[in-house]
């Protein structure tokens, strides 16, 4: 079966599917144009505007980390100053990612911090921060804090929290300013990764 995640420029989120024998595609423009394989992951280096999904795959279960620059709410203060045209890019952007979710028709997560689109979509379905899902890993990480959003369908089950202290705060606010930090601030919780795929790979744990 295969595992798909849209806008994903680290692979964490499908790493513990791939371990365990999904094939699994992340789709990202960063990523150099055609495609790079590693082991069981497939990169896929397109603009999901226009990136259609192969068809007849057997999918598991779809994800997807649309870009947050122009809607996240920690950001408002430039909201006015980046205009309308940036609003609708990142709006429009998360409703490509959503309407491929939901074509699919597998169980699907879109992330995103708090932000905008819940005003102008629908307020999440869940709410996490990274220490809550810290104690998936072994030894335990993740401590710390980061309010992320999840809008889910298709059947996605939302896992159980295995809590740490949020001993290192909300070190994603504290990052200098460079020209990676928001790649760094959007990478994705190895802990939460680990929970969703213990929480939903029933196909391949249930023939």
């Amino acid at each position: 079966m295969v595992v798909l995640s849209l806008c994903d420029r680290t692979g964490v989120m499908v790493r513990p599917w791939a371990d365990a024998g999904y094939e699994c595609v992340c789709v990202d423009w960063q990523y150099p144009a055609g495609e790079t394989i590693d082991g069981n992951i497939t990169f896929v280096g397109a603009d999901l505007h226009t990136w259609i999904p192969p068809y007849g795959e057997d999918y598991a279960i779809v994800f997807a980390f649309t870009d947050c620059t122009n809607l996240s709410v920690s950001g408002a203060r430039w909201f006015k100053s980046k205009g309308l045209t940036a609003l609708n890019q990142g709006a429009n952007l998360f409703g490509r990612a959503k309407s491929i979710c939901e074509a699919i028709g597998v169980p699907y997560l879109l992330e995103n911090p708090v932000s905008t689109l819940a005003s102008y979509y629908r307020k999440p379905d869940y709410t996490f921060n990274p220490c809550d899902y810290g104690g998936y890993l072994n030894p335990n990480g993740d401590a710390y804090t980061k309010k992320t959003c999840l809008w889910t369908g298709g059947g996605f089950l939302m896992p159980e929290s295995k809590g740490v202290e949020p001993v290192e705060g909300s070190k994603m606010h504290l990052m200098p300013p460079g020209e990676d930090r928001a790649n760094l601030r959007s990478v994705t919780p190895a802990g939460f990764a680990r929970a969703v795929f213990e929480a939903n790979n029933i196909p391949l744990s249930n023939p």
